[in-house]
């Protein structure tokens, strides 16, 4: 579709997106099946982290090293955005975090902001949006929006599931933000959801059907 979508699949994957669609998995193994797949986006996605070269000494010599050059922001989207955090937090211990706080009406399908707060210090720094579906992107395309508004300059997404329809939107609205998703499902059905999809992420996730 395009180079700034990466689908990230392997078989470790596969298996636990088959966890998250099948509506008998208890929360407590939806979670830790989204928390595998948010792993692997987050290694995927490592190269938009810029890096600074060391100096360090082993305990047999100097040696070369890399750390990392940029702060980096993660923002879930709430609530269900937050699923993905922890797993990110894991490998990226240094990042600070932000949130924004988007719901959809559900008879105009249009995003509703009601939330906003993050560090100040976006325009230097790699801001990783975390939000387990893609749907119609009108959320995560106004998240955006509201984050270059406030200095943000280099954006990637973080979807366990993505539609075609919504990763368009992104690329029609922001063709300089990278999509990484670890599937992309068939489309939106009438209701605009994600089919065959997971139904909604937030509420298996924390348990609130």
């Amino acid at each position: 579709m395009n180079n700034n979508l990466t689908v990230v699949s392997n078989n470790l994957v596969l298996r636990d997106i088959t966890y998250l669609r099948d509506k008998n998995t208890p929360h407590r193994d939806f979670r830790t099946a989204l928390d595998r797949i948010a792993y692997s986006l987050c290694i995927a996605m490592s190269d938009h982290i810029k890096m600074r070269e060391v100096e360090i000494e082993t305990p047999l010599e100097l040696t070369r090293g890399k750390k990392f050059a940029s702060p980096i922001v993660l923002v879930p989207i709430l609530r269900a955005g937050l699923s993905m955090a922890n797993a990110f937090l894991e490998l990226l211990p240094q990042a600070k975090m932000g949130h924004i706080g988007i719901k959809r009406n559900e008879e105009t399908l249009e995003p509703i902001d009601y939330y906003y707060k993050t560090p100040k210090e976006l325009e230097h720094s790699l801001v990783i949006i975390l939000d387990p579906m893609l749907a119609t992107g009108g959320s995560v395309s106004s998240a955006i929006k509201i984050l270059k508004g406030n200095g943000a300059k280099h954006i990637v997404i973080a979807a366990i599931i993505s539609s075609p329809e919504g990763v368009q939107r992104i690329l029609n609205d922001h063709s300089d933000v990278s999509i990484y998703t670890a599937n992309l499902d068939r489309g939106l059905n009438e209701k605009g959801y994600i089919v065959p999809g997971l139904g909604d992420a937030g509420d298996r996730v924390f348990g609130t059907l």
